[in-house]
């Protein structure tokens, strides 16, 4: 299988298999899964569900090892703004906002679209933010073995938007750093870098 591969295919057997747990759920809150505006949504919520969670069978690792190159520049490389959609994995609901990524490198880097790709496997997943952060973190890390690696992560998490304590605009952010990020003078370089608007 390849290592990165949008699931456009499902595997009819569990497909079928999600699309009937739907139904019943559907029937247990008290709808009717036959009335016409419900009858395919057991099919579509279970392939929704399979895309959703498609970084299962996915290797980030493989990923990043598939686009290695020597170089030898040594100065920080900052990928932010990375758009991020998960399902939170104590509601299932979804929680979405923006990953920065930034390494140095130590002899080899990597190309640009795979740190992207990277978050979307780990995303795609059932997920606390926590654990995605350093999934994400230590993912890099090895495969790079760069001099250092820094992780934020920005987000808004429907189960405290739509039920529990009801906040709309509250984002939660976590971090996460690696080598010379620990250092106080390369983390606060990068904090500012992703903080900024270099374009205006």
């Amino acid at each position: 299988m390849p290592p990165y591969k949008s699931l456009e295919e499902y595997n009819i057997e569990i497909t079928n298999e999600v699309k009937e747990r739907y139904s019943h759920i559907i029937n247990e809150i008290g709808e009717d899964v036959n009335r016409e505006g419900l009858v395919k949504t057991p099919e579509r919520a279970a392939k929704a569900m399979l895309f959703l969670t498609q970084g299962y069978k996915q290797d980030a690792a493989a990923v990043l090892r598939s686009a290695l190159f020597e170089e030898s520049y040594n100065e920080m490389v900052i990928v932010k703004d990375i758009e991020l959609y998960s399902l939170c994995e104590h509601h299932m609901l979804p929680f979405f906002g923006k990953a920065h990524i930034a390494y140095i490198p130590n002899g080899k880097i990597v190309g640009l679209s795979k740190l992207p790709r990277v978050v979307d496997i780990f995303a795609r997943r059932l997920q606390v933010q926590e654990r995605l952060t350093e999934q994400i973190l230590d993912c890099i890390n090895d495969v790079l073995k760069p001099s250092g690696v820094a992780v934020v992560i920005e987000a808004a998490h429907m189960c405290m938007m739509m039920r529990g304590v009801q906040k709309q605009n509250s984002v939660t952010t976590t971090s996460g750093f690696r080598g010379s990020f620990e250092q106080q003078e390369t983390r606060n370089e990068f904090l500012k870098l992703i903080s900024s608007n270099l374009s205006s």
